[in-house]
């Protein structure tokens, strides 16, 4: 089941975040995305969340995520198995706000089972709700099965985002 994240979600969603990292990178340390969950987390930046329902575990029936009804926020004691979080942009080329994701998440045992994409809907859905053109992301070119996704799903490269590393001294 799907539900709408809150602001109480803070220490949820970085810990999601965290998770999403040390999948990609296992031998780094990742406490310094406190701060940017710090100063990108509010009210303007809506948080999903996917819970496994009770009745259908297992069975993978990711469209129930979609027709689900907003509920309210999570209990503490929840245990979500997805996340989504989504912040806004501003198109450079044509100037206009979008949708831009932050962070998808699916545990490790829940992938392959629909929810990545039904999250993609329910976010694509929302984007278009508000009046948005577009929605971006960000994606390391080692993550292939996110990759793939957003290939299936249509995404397509519009800039590469290089970096150099300095040897510069702190």
């Amino acid at each position: 089941m799907i539900r709408r994240g809150s602001t109480l979600d803070r220490s949820l969603l970085l810990k999601f975040m965290q998770r999403t990292y040390q999948d990609l990178f296992p031998n780094q340390d990742f406490s310094h995305l406190e701060q940017t969950v710090k100063q990108y987390f509010s009210s303007d930046t809506p948080l999903w969340w996917v819970e496994e329902d009770a009745e259908n575990e297992g069975h993978g029936d990711a469209g129930k995520l979609l027709s689900a009804s907003p509920r309210p926020p999570i209990p503490a004691s929840s245990s979500p198995i997805a996340c989504l979080w989504v912040g806004n942009a501003i198109d450079q080329v044509q100037g206009n706000r979008h949708a831009h994701i932050f962070v998808l998440y699916v545990a490790p045992e829940h992938r392959r089972r629909g929810i990545g994409t039904a999250l993609m809907q329910c976010i694509e859905n929302w984007a278009i709700q508000r009046g948005d053109r577009q929605i971006g992301l960000q994606v390391f070119q080692s993550n292939k099965p996110a990759l793939n996704l957003y290939d299936r799903l249509g995404y397509q490269t519009q800039s590469l985002w290089m970096v150099k590393f300095l040897n510069a001294q702190k």
